[in-house]
């Protein structure tokens, strides 16, 4: 039975870029709802079968004010992902607490759950423990914590474009320990143990997608036997973690300061995985970040 539905769900915590995410799925040509009951979703995916073969649906705290409808969207949720005809892929949006609170703050708005008198810190803390059902079992976790709204919808574009059928899509990411520990990866491995380029005051400008920082690894063998070990880990499991019903794997890779060590890693096995014609991705979290302040320092009315 061939699919009928590509269903997009999107979640995540009050101000993480739910609606951003939402107009980029519109403009990929699906019909968006957002703030649907969690009680109309099988009614609404029983029709969309016939109706709406392109369909992406909000969920969020607003869909789950008890945890009675928390146990039923669960329930929903394991008959769509076995539904032959219904093609599943849930995404979780987040960000750190400060960014939602700063976020909050900024356009003045009402947080969903400051109606049960918490203030806006207990609100944004009250939110990740309701939502955390819905996070355990996301296909791709986005932290948009230091993400444009252009990003993101790119992001989000990527994804769902690159995204075939019963086919896992990787995920390889850099960080910057300095910035915290990338809270949407599936696995975290750290690089600081190995060689750092960032001593060498020649190189210190480059990072790891740079060819004076490539070579300087390859006068390191214990970088590529790093590298290699991982290599066959992922490959051993990938069968495996496909078998589970995930869409999407995230594997990051930190360093201190997010771009040399963990970007030459992540970028190295990226490669390493398309020429084998796996779908991936690569993200260089400390390199945006560093991008996107840049782009604030510019934009700015004072400089």
């Amino acid at each position: 039975m061939s699919v009928s539905v590509k269903l997009v769900v999107v979640s995540g915590r009050s101000g993480s870029g739910k609606t951003v995410a939402l107009r980029a799925l519109e403009d990929l040509g699906f019909y968006c709802i957002d703030n649907l009951p969690v009680e109309y979703i099988a009614d609404l995916l029983n029709k969309a079968k016939t109706t709406y073969p392109k369909l992406a649906v909000s969920i969020d705290i607003r869909n789950l004010p008890i945890n009675s409808d928390i146990q039923k969207l669960t329930a929903t949720y394991m008959k769509v992902i076995n539904d032959p005809q219904i093609l599943t892929t849930i995404i979780f949006l987040d960000a750190e607490d400060q960014v939602l609170i700063r976020r909050y703050a900024e356009t003045r708005r009402i947080h969903p759950l400051s109606q049960k008198q918490l203030s806006l810190d207990e609100a944004v803390t009250k939110e990740s423990q309701l939502l955390s059902s819905i996070s355990s079992v996301a296909d791709l976790r986005i932290d948009t914590t230091n993400l444009s709204i252009h990003d993101l919808a790119n992001e989000i574009t990527s994804m769902v474009n690159g995204r075939p059928e019963k086919e896992l899509f990787v995920i390889f990411e850099s960080f910057g320990f300095k910035d915290g520990i990338a809270s949407d990866a599936d696995f975290v491995f750290d690089c600081r143990f190995l060689p750092n380029p960032y001593w060498q005051t020649n190189i210190r400008k480059f990072t790891g997608l740079d060819e004076p920082v490539k070579e300087f690894f390859k006068g390191y063998p214990e970088v590529a036997q790093y590298i290699n070990q991982i290599d066959t880990f992922l490959m051993g499991w990938l069968p495996i973690i496909e078998k589970s019903n995930r869409s999407y794997l995230t594997v990051a890779f930190g360093c201190t300061g997010g771009f040399h060590r963990s970007v030459f890693i992540a970028q190295t096995l990226c490669d390493l995985f398309k020429a084998r014609n796996i779908k991936v991705q690569v993200r260089h979290r400390s390199l945006l970040a560093k991008k996107s302040k840049s782009k604030i320092i510019i934009n700015s009315p004072s400089s």
